[in-house]
């Protein structure tokens, strides 16, 4: 890791792949993550970590089952959201985003449980496959 200043939009600029979050910080024992997304992700939870989402550019959506019922917020740029951890949630990005997570390191995309993976998604990173 660098200990120098990152420019996110550099950082962003440097891939073209959807749903495939890289690292660009560690603080302690989490990472720093931007991602390019567009269109849904999959039905997932994280059973031991919140994930906090930025979104660094145009509107990201998350879907949550909570005890409550469903519900989705809409976070519009500059936004951010903790999906608090035991929550299954999915982002989906209808116009496309870029966004910042931050989560402990190691942790999958896909969470600890999830829906069936499609095949165009890596079943052990949750990163979108080139087609």
């Amino acid at each position: 890791m660098s200990h120098e200043p990152i420019a996110l939009s550099a950082a962003l600029a440097s891939f073209e792949a959807l749903w495939s979050p890289r690292i660009v910080a560690r603080v302690n024992d989490y990472d720093v993550r931007v991602a390019k997304v567009a269109g849904e992700h999959i039905w997932h939870v994280h059973d031991d970590t919140d994930e906090l989402f930025l979104v660094l550019d145009g509107e990201l959506c998350i879907s949550l089952r909570e005890p409550a019922g469903e519900r989705t917020v809409r976070l519009a740029q500059g936004a951010v959201f903790t999906v608090p951890r035991g929550t299954q949630h999915r982002p989906y990005a209808p116009a496309g985003a870029a966004i910042l997570m931050f989560e402990p390191t190691g942790t999958p995309t896909v969470g600890d449980r999830h829906d069936e993976i499609p095949d165009h998604i890596d079943a052990t990173t949750g990163h979108l496959l080139d087609s």
